[in-house]
């Protein structure tokens, strides 16, 4: 009755984050809790070389993600869903979402997964003297700009997709700081774009004679707590066109998945970090002074508050390691043998843990889609062993493992090693993590550091952007930090693993054999 009670007098906070793989929408109670969610599955397309979505399937799967909540709500409470205390975005970071003045979409949607802007990429690094990634909405920008795409002297907005759709519910062209810092460099002083480089990057374009500066087209950087708008009555109906939702509750600045995904994990003070471990990978430290130099390897982003953060990010973790259990699912449905997702995994994750340490010397490479770290231009994922590889399938699962993680371990290794950074808690969430302690032993292995897990890791960022509402809604002066410490996860429980001398030393043997074997991989782009 207390659930229902919150739901009916509208102090429920809604999170929704538009994943790759799955729009979920999440709502908690007042004390962070998860009490309903909903969820639409959707994936990326390949078209004419570039990752994509479609963006009226953003707007459908927001719907559809929405009408399932409404659904749960009913089901466990015997109430509709009507108000809300407070709503926020995420999104997958970067990418490319350019709209004219009248909000015309003017290319298609060009996401992280892309490894097509190298040449803007390294320009810009070398002009800056910062690293920008190719995922980077700037690289893309500058990119198009470089091909003499007709549509660039035509953009009134550049904006990544947590920020488009912030703006369609509530008419306010904005973002979080944190998903800001994968748009452009930021300042972390000031909290937003850092001015120097603008002006570098205007410089460098004004022969081009577009009607435009940088700053014009980006959305503007607001901090979290920050007033960022409230929903208007058109959003409240592209959300739940049954009409039902009630339009003015406010909406916290939109994040990225990265920014989220800190939240999630309570790793927004310094020492702090996380890894996220999905669809991509992306391992995450909050620093305590700048980097010694510049990595290509390495993004310097921020937290939802502009603290800087190095960011070792790879486009590819599970997507190859989900085909293959999804192929052991098709031997069971032709053997007639009934097994559902979550014994799939389970049974294949933990059979893992039987492997040789080394893997028994059998090789993947999960690249779904390109790898900038490692300097693989195109997605092509192998499986390769030799005539004398001990091939088990302890062994074969324990190699996908090792291989959704093996981008991640050699940025890492940078970052810990040559950097000496330091890090006090490592945090761990997504997919990769939902099997109990098989996730956990192969990341602590791969990093050589203890990752724990929270019982809210599997919610994922849409929990994550839930709590930032709430804290919009609540903050009352205090900082995220103290917010997240006090009110959030206070008790809550963590488990961690350690990692085991003896799978460091098997992961260390495969990294050996993963980074000597690169070469087969750029044969397969060439020759596939």
């Amino acid at each position: 009755m207390s659930t229902r009670r919150i739901i009916e007098e509208g102090r429920g906070v809604l999170g929704i984050e538009l994943g790759s793989t799955r729009i979920k929408v999440v709502l908690i109670d007042e004390g962070h809790a998860p009490i309903a969610s909903g969820s639409f599955d959707w994936e990326n397309r390949l078209e004419n070389g570039i990752w994509t979505y479609h963006m009226e399937e953003v707007w459908t799967g927001l719907a559809a993600a929405y009408k399932a909540l409404k659904e749960d709500v009913l089901n466990k409470y015997g109430v509709t869903l009507k108000k809300l205390r407070a709503m926020g975005i995420s999104a997958m970071m970067h990418g490319y979402l350019p709209f004219d003045a009248k909000g015309r979409q003017l290319a298609p949607f060009r996401t992280w997964r892309n490894t097509i802007t190298g040449q803007a990429a390294e320009e810009l690094t070398g002009l800056f003297n910062f690293n920008i990634p190719q995922r980077w909405s700037i690289a893309h920008l500058y990119q198009a700009i470089l091909n003499g795409e007709e549509h660039v002297g035509d953009i009134a907005t550049l904006n990544t997709l947590a920020g488009c759709v912030h703006a369609r519910l509530t008419g306010v062209k904005a973002l979080g700081v944190g998903e800001a810092s994968g748009m452009f460099p930021i300042d972390s002083a000031a909290c937003d774009y850092d001015q120097a480089m603008m002006d570098k990057f205007d410089a460098l374009i004004a022969p081009k004679g577009f009607g435009w500066k940088i700053r014009d087209i980006l959305p503007r950087v607001l901090t979290a707590g920050a007033e960022a708008g409230c929903l208007t009555e058109e959003g409240a109906l592209l959300l739940d066109p049954a009409g039902d939702l009630e339009a003015g509750l406010p909406l916290c600045p939109p994040e990225g998945d990265a920014g989220t995904g800190m939240v999630a994990t309570n790793a927004v003070a310094q020492r702090t970090g996380n890894v996220s471990a999905g669809t991509s990978v992306f391992g995450m430290v909050v620093l305590e002074k700048p980097l010694g130099r510049v990595h290509s390897q390495i993004d310097v982003v921020t937290t939802p508050t502009g603290k800087p953060v190095a960011m070792v990010h790879g486009n590819n973790c599970t997507s190859d390691l989900n085909a293959w259990v999804g192929l052991f699912g098709e031997f069971c449905e032709l053997m007639d043998v009934q097994a559902d997702a979550g014994t799939l995994y389970g049974r294949l994750y933990n059979k893992a843990l039987e492997g040789d340490k080394d893997c028994g010397g059998l090789l993947a490479y999960n690249y779904v889609s390109g790898e900038h770290i490692v300097d693989i231009s195109e997605g092509r994922p192998l499986f390769v062993r030799t005539p004398e590889s001990d091939f088990t399938l302890a062994n074969f699962m324990r190699t996908h493992l090792y291989a959704s993680v093996g981008v991640l371990a050699t940025g890492m290794e940078i970052l810990l090693g040559e950097e000496k950074v330091k890090i006090d808690n490592i945090f761990g969430h997504g997919g990769l993590f939902k099997t109990k302690g098989v996730g956990q032993s192969i990341m602590a292995a791969a990093i050589d550091t203890p990752v724990s897990v929270m019982e809210t890791a599997g919610e994922g960022g849409a929990w994550g952007v839930a709590v930032l509402a709430a804290y919009r809604a609540d903050c009352k002066g205090m900082s995220l930090e103290d917010y997240l410490n006090d009110r959030v996860f206070s008790g809550m429980s963590v488990e961690t693993i350690a990692p085991d001398p003896q799978d460091v030393a098997g992961f260390k043997a495969f990294m050996e054999r993963y980074t000597a074997g690169l070469s087969i991989v750029r044969a397969a782009v060439n020759a596939l």
